[in-house]
């Protein structure tokens, strides 16, 4: 059992930036990061495959966001620049042993996730 714990989300303007972080508490193959926004299902925003750190991002957010990860691979970090008002959700951190080529960004990969952190972007 793995438990994730994520911090770092926040009120900003439209153009700004922040930083979200989400601490694991044991090692797994695969983090990411999800979002959903109220009304909406919740979509995948980036992965990382923690053994060589390859990253996939949403077509959404590729530019903008960049997923990291430090602390021996048990934090993962999700940089986010230039962020739009629809960038306004809930953020997960979720993570998995094993995710099947092509399907990153579906909810049920994925074994584990935090509790969410709320990221607003205002105009």
């Amino acid at each position: 059992q793995v438990q994730l714990v994520e911090s770092g989300g926040g009120s900003v303007q439209a153009g700004g930036s922040l930083r979200l972080s989400c601490l694991a508490s044991g090692y797994t193959n695969n983090m990411a990061w999800f979002r959903q926004a109220p009304g909406k299902e919740r979509e995948g925003v980036a992965r990382i495959y923690t053994p060589s750190g390859r990253t996939y991002y949403a077509d959404s957010v590729k530019g903008r966001f960049t997923i990291s990860q430090a602390n021996a691979k048990k934090m993962a970090y999700l940089e986010m620049e230039s962020l739009q008002v629809e960038d306004t959700a809930m953020y997960y951190c979720a993570a998995a042993p094993v995710i099947y080529a092509g399907t990153w960004d579906r909810p049920s990969e994925y074994n584990y996730w935090g509790q969410g952190t709320q990221v607003t972007v205002s105009s």
